[in-house]
């Protein structure tokens, strides 16, 4: 049983009167805010490792699983590797080329790996905006363009996936072309947008902070 401050004054002096809890140091962590130079390195970390993941999925979805779906086509190349788009004609070739399981391979393709890659690069590319981008209108505007990236890229499997059915038309592969197209665009804008973003904020700043809210 603890002895009252009264008790302990009379026994050991009036110092062990106060109880040992006023002597009692600081807390080991006194807050938990983070400084803004602490919050920018940690989202660096994350968008290197954003980074990475997409590079990892570029070249596992386009270089490595479409090149070798080729191989089912006779030799076609995948409608998706092709950057400047194809015909109706191409897309009939690919219809008669492809049986049922390669196209339910090609199907399944775009459901994993064709919906992680653009997902993995519009999550880094928001953060690598949202870190090196001062200007709100033009945040808003590079996360306007992501967005579209994404959506015009998975729109765009299911594109592909219609225009080499059995049976397709030539108004869905001219659609499933031009969404390609615009695919490979918008991720070049997304990463010429990002390098300008970066070596844009690495110059030394002349405007005023009240110039960053614009």
């Amino acid at each position: 049983m603890s002895k009252t401050p009264a008790q302990r004054a009379r026994k050991h002096g009036d110092r062990a009167a106060v109880a040992p809890a006023a002597h009692a140091g600081p807390p080991a962590n006194p807050t938990t805010r983070r400084t803004p130079e602490q919050a920018q390195g940690n989202a660096r970390l994350i968008i290197i490792a954003g980074l990475a993941a997409s590079v990892f999925m570029f070249w596992y979805y386009h270089l490595l699983v479409l090149s070798q779906m080729a191989q089912l086509s006779g030799g076609l190349a995948m409608p998706d590797s092709l950057i400047l788009g194809f015909s109706p004609d191409y897309a009939h070739q690919l219809q008669g080329a492809l049986d049922d399981a390669a196209r339910g391979q090609l199907n399944y393709v775009h459901k994993t790996a064709g919906t992680i890659f653009p997902l993995a690069v519009g999550f880094t590319f928001l953060l690598v905006f949202g870190t090196w981008l001062k200007r709100k209108a033009l945040r808003w505007a590079a996360f306007a363009l992501i967005a579209v990236f994404a959506v015009v890229r998975l729109w765009g499997n299911v594109a592909v996936d219609n225009a080499i059915a059995p049976g397709a038309d030539a108004g869905s592969a001219l659609l499933a072309s031009v969404l390609v197209v615009a695919g490979w665009t918008l991720l070049f804008l997304v990463l010429i947008g990002a390098g300008a973003a970066v070596l844009t904020a690495r110059r030394p700043s002349t405007t005023t902070p009240a110039d960053s809210d614009d």
